[in-house]
């Protein structure tokens, strides 16, 4: 019997189905999470089941990534939140209390729970030893409502820690090292769980650093044991009850798999544009001139990351070459640095204090200049994303990012000298006063503002498809590339047609009018690894509206896969790889007698047909016999609304 906590958690929470590698299971879901970026139209589909009240134990909705008001939209989406929450019983903590995945860990995760959220990095809080995924808004929705959330039974894949991090060398090493052995899809269909003798000397921020960027190897989730050091940090929050033993696994044979990590000769590691898995240590970029640093987001914004960050700059001021950006992680976080003098050696340092909010990782303000190179702290650096579409965007430690925004290069930190590591304290004061908690809200009604659409749903397939290649991609296309984020288009988020406006438009501007020309619908070819990145629905939901039926790749990722099923547009992958190549836009594919092959199981091997090449097209599919219904009824929605009216 294995003793993975993964797999004992999984087992705890099982509906339906077998713990085999593989294998459909269904799970309880005890959590939920939201942000306000993907949580307006997760609620929206809520509403749509009609029922009266959250069925988990525990939901909570967060303010965090819109929260620049230029106009009216955010402000309407964010009333709209907090009338759901009092209407449906869902925790809601407000604009300014702080980064979703932080908040969470500090205030709502407990070790041996199911937390399901509609961001990629809900795995954050596997730091404190949670089973959390990452999923689709409409997922999150329905599992609000009761419903077991489905998966493929993941590879649980041992990390093997040893030995001690080296001064100046930390978690986000630990994961960069990670990505550079894996790369960007080789966690896809795994979780990683971490244990060994070096896991003892990581705290729980360290560990949540290295969970949260675990989403960027694609795996379904990352997990810590629940131990002495998190029965600390429970501590420190006032919330001891709420703490559960979980051992880590001490043997090799309870895992699939198992990669080893010697911590002790780990160095300083830098991720390179334009891919988190770029990686090389910091001595192969010495000496390389930077416009910008910016520090937060929720891979390192807790208060170990900050104190660290003063520590190395205090008393020294920011090189004038640099502008430098701090997003601490939490109220929490910025309260506790205001009380001990760490906010005011920031500010004295010549650091720009900015929300306690996403900002600057998702282009949400303190983009980098023309061309500029900006060394960020966050997980992603996709090109674009940061708002400045040819600027060059490095992920580092927040000890790379403190030591190169004193130097206005990138310099190895361990080379500083004189610098006093911080005593993190064992208990803080805490105020929830920024945390809405349910009540009763049968008298309340939700708040609508005109930018809020009603949620668009696609009709049942048909049984055969005659349509046009729309877009043709290549490999490791990001949800970025499908729905980009922003100051200008995240505000739309509550508004399908108007989003939709800007589906593809970094790589095709006419993508989004072409595709609504065609009567018939269209297909997007594309090459591996497809729908990387964020969790966000929209780069489903919207290629839908415009009348995208099916995708036609090499591989998916996971969560995006699962979003396209779960409004209705059908992923296939190439069962040879390099037919993809053959494929053109404006090739007419035949999809013929696809309604009658799902019903029927999907038992063989489909065959499409490349009209225009005259080329047949065999293709190969992840269909669960559920998703295969959900095709047909199209969409998840549809599928949940049927159930529920029988």
């Amino acid at each position: 019997m294995s003793n993975a906590n993964a797999r004992k958690i999984l087992e705890a929470h099982l509906v339906e189905g077998s713990l085999d590698k593989g294998k459909d299971i269904s799970i309880k879901i005890d959590h939920t999470l939201t942000q306000d970026a993907t949580g307006t139209l997760a609620y929206l589909q809520f509403e749509t089941l009609g029922i009266p009240r959250v069925k988990t134990e525990k939901s909570v909705s967060f303010v965090d990534h819109n929260t620049l008001q230029t106009d009216f939209k955010n402000a309407d989406d964010h009333r709209f939140l907090q009338s759901v929450a009092a209407k449906y019983g869902i925790y809601f903590s407000r604009a300014g209390n702080g980064i979703c995945h932080q908040v969470f860990l500090e205030r709502f995760s407990v070790p041996g729970k199911t937390l399901l959220g509609s961001d990629s990095h809900t795995p954050t809080a596997g730091g404190a030893a949670m089973l959390a995924i990452g999923a689709g808004g409409l997922d999150v929705a329905v599992a609000m409502g009761g419903e077991p959330f489905q998966l493929k039974m993941p590879e649980i894949v041992g990390i093997k820690l040893k030995g001690k991090l080296q001064p100046f060398v930390s978690g986000k090493d630990i994961i960069l090292e990670l990505l550079r052995k894996v790369s960007v899809k080789g966690g896809v269909g795994k979780i990683f769980e971490y244990f060994g003798d070096g896991i003892a000397t990581l705290s729980v921020p360290e560990r949540a650093t290295i969970t949260n960027m675990g989403a960027e190897t694609g795996a379904t989730t990352s997990i810590f044991p629940s131990d002495e050091k998190t029965k600390a940090y429970f501590g420190m929050q006032k919330r001891d009850k709420e703490w559960v033993s979980m051992p880590a696994a001490k043997n090799d044979k309870d895992f699939d798999s198992v990669i080893e990590i010697d911590l002790s000769t780990l160095v300083p590691l830098i991720a390179k544009p334009h891919s988190p898995d770029n990686v090389v240590p910091v001595t192969e970029l010495e000496g390389t001139a930077i416009d910008q640093v910016a520090i937060g987001s929720c891979t390192n914004s807790s208060l170990r990351d900050l104190m660290m960050v003063a520590a190395i700059m205090k008393g020294k001021t920011v090189a004038p070459t640099v502008s430098l950006g701090i997003s601490p992680g939490s109220r929490q976080v910025m309260q506790q640095l205001a009380k001990n003098g760490t906010l005011g050696i920031l500010i004295q340092s010549g650091a720009r204090i900015l929300e306690s909010a996403c900002g600057p990782c998702l282009g949400m303000g303190f983009a980098p200049p023309s061309r500029g190179k900006s060394l960020r702290t966050f997980n992603r650096n996709f090109q674009g994303r940061s708002g400045t579409e040819d600027a060059e965007v490095y992920l580092a430690s927040p000890e790379i990012a403190a030591a190169s925004a004193l130097a206005g290069k990138i310099v190895d930190p361990r080379k500083l000298t004189s610098v006093s590591f911080p005593e993190i304290p064992a208990s803080l004061h805490i105020d929830d006063g920024m945390i809405i908690p349910p009540a009763d809200g049968s008298n309340v009604s939700v708040i609508y503002g005109p930018n809020i659409k009603p949620v668009p749903v696609a009709p049942p397939m048909p049984d055969i498809l005659k349509i046009k290649v729309i877009i043709k991609v290549g490999d490791n296309i990001t949800t970025d590339h499908i729905m980009p984020a922003g100051a200008e288009i995240l505000p739309l988020r509550s508004n399908i047609p108007e989003i939709a406006k800007h589906v593809f438009e970094r790589i095709d501007k006419t993508f989004a009018e072409r595709a609504k020309k065609e009567q018939a619908g269209t297909v997007i070819v594309g090459g591996s690894n497809y729908g990387q990145g964020s969790s966000r629905e929209h780069a489903a939901i919207a290629p839908m509206h415009l009348g995208v039926k099916v995708v036609l790749v090499k591989s998916f990722a996971r969560i995006h896969e699962a979003n396209l099923i779960n409004f209705g547009i059908i992923p296939l992958e190439f069962a040879d790889p390099k037919q993809a190549d053959a494929i053109d836009v404006n090739d007419i594919i035949e999809f013929p007698s696809l309604r009658k092959y799902l019903e029927g199981g999907a038992k063989t091997q489909y065959v499409a047909r490349d009209v225009t090449k005259k080329m047949d097209i065999p293709v190969n599919h992840h269909l669960s016999s559920r998703a295969m219904q959900l095709l047909l009824a199209g969409g998840l929605l549809n599928f949940i609304r049927n159930k529920l009216s029988k």
